[in-house]
Formats: C-alpha cells, structure tokens, sequence
C-alpha cells in the first residue's frame, strides 16, 4: 500500500501568511517598456507560437538580450535549431543600432553605419560571458548541460518540437510529452524557460484555413494538449486585427495575445514589427507616471473610479 504524501494546512498556514503580507514579490525580467505583463521569470514555463513570419525568434531573442541588459546578473542559454549564434547576434546588432540587417548581412557597411554599431556591440559584448548557444547534438540533455555549466537562469527553446527529450519515445506527441516533463524540472530548479512553439492552420472567421490570428488558439499548437498543460503563461504573435498589410511590408502590426496565464490576467498587446531591424515596440507609447497622475486628476473630476 502506498503511504500518503500530504502535508496540512495548518503546518504551512503561519509561514504562508507571513510570506503573503510581508514576502517579496516574485521576480521578473525587465524585457522593456509596454511589456511589463509578459511574465518572465524564474520558476516559469512561457510558450509562445505564432505564424510564419511574425517574427517569433526575433522576439524571444529581444526578451533575452533586454533582460540581460537590464540584469548584470542574469546568465541565458539558447538553443535555436535552424539559426548559427552568428546570425541571431546579427539580429540584435540590428535592432539595437537601427542599422538594416541586411546591410549588416551582407557586410555593405559605410562609415556612419559603422559609427552607429559601436555602441549596439558593447551592449552585446556586456552580456557576451553570461550568454551560451548550444551546438547539436539539440537534446534537452545537452541544453541541461550547457545551462548548468555557466548556472543560466533563462533558457530559450526554438523550438519544442525540434529539440530531442531523453530517452526514445514512439512518435511525436510522447516526444513533446517527455520534453514538457524535462521542462518543468526545469522551471522546478528555478529557471526560466521560453519554449517557442510551431502552429497549425485553423478555420478563420470567415471558415478559410489560415495563420489569421481570430482563427489561432491553444490548440493551434503543435501537439497542444501537453503543451497547454505544461505552460504557466501561452502567447501567440498574430497579425493585427483588421491591419491592411502585404506579407512583404517592412513595417507590420501585430498582436501579442496572451492565451493563458496560470497565476494572472491574460492580457494582450499590440506591436509593431519593423523586420528591417529586427524590433518590437509596443504600438502605443507606455504610460508614464506623471501621464496615470493626470489621468487619474482628471477621472476624479469627472467622478470615476
């Protein structure tokens, strides 16, 4: 007979009050302003999947350099099956001086644009010793290792189904199930994982198999159900509601929508993605202090909450 694992309420109760009304708020990365509700942090599983194009990698490696750029502390391990280190730095390069990639990329760079990388390769080469990038074999086992090595806090998986969980398994679904498990060790040893994930077409509004984001869902994800289960916190980056763009704009809309949040309000947020550099702003401005103060003035006046 198996003996019972439990523990009751009122051994933990004291030491559970005391943490809520006194303890310190659970940490999260600062991956900049506007995103404050992407909830990044160590002991979290976050799963994001998107359509072809919207610039998933593009987005996880904005969390990680930002992160590390706000946190001198913080260490981060990627593993990207379809992208060298070589050119995921490019990308940030990019991003960070506003030199177009593909100047960058092609290596057809004048004097000012070299003047405008300096600064974008000291906050790469400040980060530089706190950042890994696994080389194959792509098992979770070898991520664990090359996380554990330099005791990273942050591991970026792109993506999922494309990394090899321990052990054999008969098809794809008990791979991802397994991969999922080997997840959540992590997350339960305090890191942070971000998990990017392929997606499937679904029906649309207007019943057309598409990426169109009204038609995406949780179980748009490549074998959703363990995926689903095992995530704190599930985004989906989709095209903007009612955007008029080509798929060949440099400048497009979209929507981060948050699917699910284990501990908190699912919240979404609009972005505009410039892929001629490689970034992500939040498409209106962050509120600052001084602008809530006024609103709040001016509710009072009115009589609102």
């Amino acid at each position: 007979m198996t003996a019972a694992n439990f523990i009751r309420c009122d051994r933990l109760f004291d030491d559970w009050q005391d943490d809520v009304l006194h303890g310190e708020p659970p940490r999260r990365y600062d991956i900049g302003p506007g995103l404050e509700h992407v909830r990044l942090g160590p002991g979290t599983v976050s799963l994001l999947g998107g359509s072809p194009g919207m610039g998933k990698t593009a987005f996880a490696m904005q969390c990680v350099v930002s992160a590390m750029t706000a946190d001198e502390s913080l260490r981060a391990c990627v593993c990207n099956v379809e992208m060298p280190p070589e050119r995921l730095l490019e990308r940030q390069l990019s991003r960070l001086s506003g030199v177009g990639l593909d100047y960058i990329q092609s290596r057809q760079l004048g004097e000012r644009q070299r003047d405008k990388l300096d600064a974008a390769f000291d906050v790469i080469d400040d980060i530089a010793d706190r950042l890994v990038f696994v080389r194959a074999p792509m098992t979770l086992e070898n991520v664990a290792a090359a996380a554990d090595d330099i005791e990273a806090e942050l591991v970026v998986l792109d993506y999922i189904q494309r990394i090899r969980p321990v052990g054999k398994h008969d098809d794809k679904r008990g791979s991802v199930d397994a991969t999922m498990d080997s997840i959540r060790r992590f997350a339960d040893a305090g890191c942070c994982v971000l998990a990017l994930s392929a997606v499937g077409r679904s029906k649309d509004a207007k019943g057309r198999t598409s990426y169109a984001g009204d038609g995406l869902s949780l179980a748009s994800f490549r074998e959703s159900s363990e995926l689903e289960y095992g995530a704190d916190d599930a985004y989906l980056l989709v095209p903007a509601k009612d955007a008029e763009q080509d798929a060949d704009d440099a400048v497009i809309d979209v929507t981060l929508r948050q699917l699910k949040s284990r501990y908190g309000q699912p919240t979404d947020c609009d972005l505009t993605f410039d892929r001629s550099v490689q970034s992500f702003e939040p498409t209106e401005p962050p509120m600052t202090e001084e602008h809530r103060q006024l609103r709040a003035a001016i509710a009072g006046l009115w009589g609102e909450e």
